[in-house]
C-alpha cells in the first residue's frame, strides 16, 4: 500500500473478527513504532503486549469500573457513564491485541515521543491490513498500581498510548474534517 493510501486510509477501529494477530506481524509493528522521531534521540519507550483474553477482560472491567468511580458526575457524558456502566461494554472493543507503549523516563517530551510512536505503529498496522484504535479510556486506569501490575508496567513508567489492535470486520468510513485554519508568516 502507498503511503498516502495508508495515511488517508487509517481510522479508529472499534470491531475486530477472532482471528489472532501473529507475533511476528506485532514485531513488525514494534519496529515500526521505534522508526519515530524522539527528542535528542531519547527513544524513551516499552511496549507491553497483552494477548490473553481472559487479562484483556479483566483490564476492561477494571478500567470501567475506575472510570465510573473516580470521574466526577459532571465531568462525563451521560452517554458515556451508560455505556461503561453497561457489562456488555468492551473498551478494548474484543480486540486480540492490547499494545501499551509508555515512557520509561521522565524526559521533558518522552509523552510526546510515545505518541509519535503510536502513530507509527498505528499506520503501520493499517498498512498491514490491520485496525487499531488508541484507548484513551484504559490510560488513567493503568496509571494506578493494579492496572501497572496486569500489564507488566515498571513503578517508574508513565502509560501513555493503548493501542488496540486486530483485524476489522470492515473498513469504517472517514469523517468529515474541519479545513484547518492556516497562518502564513511571511518576511
Amino acid at each position: 500500500m502507498e503511503f498516502q493510501r495508508t495515511l488517508y486510509s487509517r481510522r479508529a477501529v472499534r470491531q475486530y473478527t477472532d482471528e489472532p494477530v501473529d507475533e511476528v506481524v506485532i514485531r513488525q509493528l514494534i519496529d515500526a513504532a521505534v522508526q519515530a522521531p524522539t527528542a535528542m534521540n531519547e527513544q524513551p519507550w516499552a511496549f507491553s503486549v497483552v494477548r490473553d483474553p481472559t487479562i484483556l477482560g479483566q483490564l476492561s472491567a477494571a478500567a470501567k469500573a475506575h472510570l465510573l468511580a473516580s470521574a466526577p458526575q459532571l465531568a462525563m457524558a451521560e452517554a458515556l457513564r451508560e455505556r461503561l456502566a453497561d457489562p456488555n461494554f468492551d473498551i478494548l472493543y474484543h480486540a486480540p491485541v492490547l499494545i501499551v507503549i509508555s515512557s520509561v523516563t521522565q524526559g521533558r517530551w518522552a509523552t510526546v515521543d510515545c505518541a509519535l510512536a503510536a502513530e507509527n505503529l498505528m499506520l503501520a498496522a493499517r498498512d498491514a491490513g490491520l485496525g487499531s484504535c488508541w484507548i484513551g479510556l484504559a490510560q488513567d486506569w493503568l496509571g494506578t498500581a493494579d492496572g501497572r501490575a496486569l500489564v507488566g508496567l515498571q513503578p517508574s513508567w508513565t502509560p501513555v498510548a493503548p493501542i488496540i489492535v486486530g483485524h476489522p470486520q470492515s473498513q469504517p468510513a472517514p469523517p468529515l474534517r474541519r479545513e484547518p485554519e492556516i497562518f502564513w508568516v511571511a518576511h
